[in-house]
């Protein structure tokens, strides 16, 4: 029987055979569509790339990340270059451990003057004193290592750690700069029976101990400037008695008076008797002539290889940074070169010797050496 399409319900039968024809064709336009998508997905567009460079934008999302954090670094670092370009911002504290009025602080204070014109802030001179220089010396070596805090360093700095008088020590202090070193001179009275320091050497070798000697206290620098002159000559420490005077000024005035045959302290100490022809200088114990006495041969000139003297020069405590010190370090070379500064030291009579910080870092380490050595042969270390 032939296909007939009948309504019922309203609803449409199509014949079996033109329905599987219908879906015959709509599988070949399908089909067809979906090789047109392929050509597409496959073509020549330099957009597409292989399936393993899908986790590029991944990697580009990490460093973009890294990029966002990147410039926080950077800002640290440049607060850190900013806080260093502004140093100082604000005063800064020299601590001096000698007395008011002395001739540590006359140098302290001009070089603070110095200073505060360099740098731009106000630079303060604080006296701490006691404990043979122990105070102050301590005072700097603990202060915040931050160049706020800096002080006048003696030469009892390289001392006072063998004699026990205490802890602190050259190593722990960041050095600045020396401006100062005052050589031990040999001075005795204008009638005294001794030409050359030949003479003296002999004398106090044929008669140990009846020779006397002053300048400061028992173990002081000057003390320490005769022991090292004995030992040198192959003597003994006690062949010229020391005797602990408060300084080179009673000192100075003991041997015009006779109570003494011997001033170790500087030239420039003695100067006022040596100019009135009242005391006679008979050696220094520098490398070089002075300046300011060049008839007075050196130690060395007349056989002993002795340099001891008192010296000064600006440190930090240890720790401060590095271009903290460097700033100290210029500022400080252009006060010492100054003519305010020259006419002070020259009027005082001090000398100026310059040394940079990694220098004087040297010498320190070095006079710290020989100052134990030195206080270990002479029964002075504790």
């Amino acid at each position: 029987m032939r296909g007939t399409r009948v309504r019922t319900g309203g609803t449409r039968t199509v014949r079996p055979r033109l329905l599987l024809a219908m879906l015959s064709v709509l599988a070949l336009v399908v089909a067809a569509c979906g090789d047109a998508l392929d050509d597409e997905a496959v073509g020549d567009d330099p957009a597409d790339e292989p399936d393993e460079d899908v986790d590029e934008p991944e990697d580009d999302a990490v460093e973009d990340d890294d990029a966002e954090e990147a410039p926080e670094e950077d800002e640290e670092e440049d607060a850190d270059a900013a806080a260093d370009d502004d140093y100082p911002d604000r005063p800064i504290e020299v601590i001096v451990p000698w007395d008011a009025g002395g001739g540590t602080d006359q140098v302290a204070r001009t070089l603070a003057e110095g200073l505060s014109d360099e740098l731009g802030q106000q630079v303060n001179v604080v006296n701490q004193t006691g404990g043979g220089g122990a105070v102050g010396h301590t005072a700097i070596a603990t202060a915040e290592p931050d160049g706020y805090t800096i002080g006048l360093t003696t030469v009892e700095i390289a001392m006072m750690r063998h004699m026990g008088l205490a802890d602190v020590s050259v190593d722990d202090m960041a050095p600045i700069a020396q401006v100062n070193f005052d050589p031990a001179g040999i001075t005795v009275a204008d009638d005294a029976p001794w030409e050359s320091v030949e003479d003296l050497l002999s004398d106090a070798e044929e008669n140990p101990g009846e020779i006397t000697g002053s300048g400061t206290g028992r173990g002081g620098i000057w003390d320490m400037a005769r022991a090292g002159m004995l030992l040198e000559a192959g003597m003994e420490e006690g062949d010229i008695t020391w005797v602990p005077s408060e300084g080179a000024a009673p000192a100075l005035q003991e041997l015009v008076a006779g109570g003494i045959d011997v001033s170790f302290a500087s030239l420039p100490e003695n100067a006022s008797m040596i100019n009135e022809e009242r005391a006679r200088p008979l050696a220094i114990m520098a490398d070089e002539p002075s300046d300011d006495f060049p008839d007075v041969p050196t130690l060395a000139d007349e056989g002993y290889d002795v340099s001891i003297g008192a010296w000064r020069g600006l440190t930090a405590p240890d720790g401060t940074p590095d271009d903290v010190i460097a700033t100290l370090e210029e500022a400080t070379q252009t006060v010492v070169e100054s003519d305010e500064f020259i006419e002070l030291m020259d009027n005082s009579g001090f000398g100026i010797v310059w040394r940079d910080s990694g220098e004087y870092g040297e010498f320190m380490q070095e006079q710290d050496a020989e100052f134990a050595e030195l206080m270990e042969a002479a029964g002075l270390a504790e």
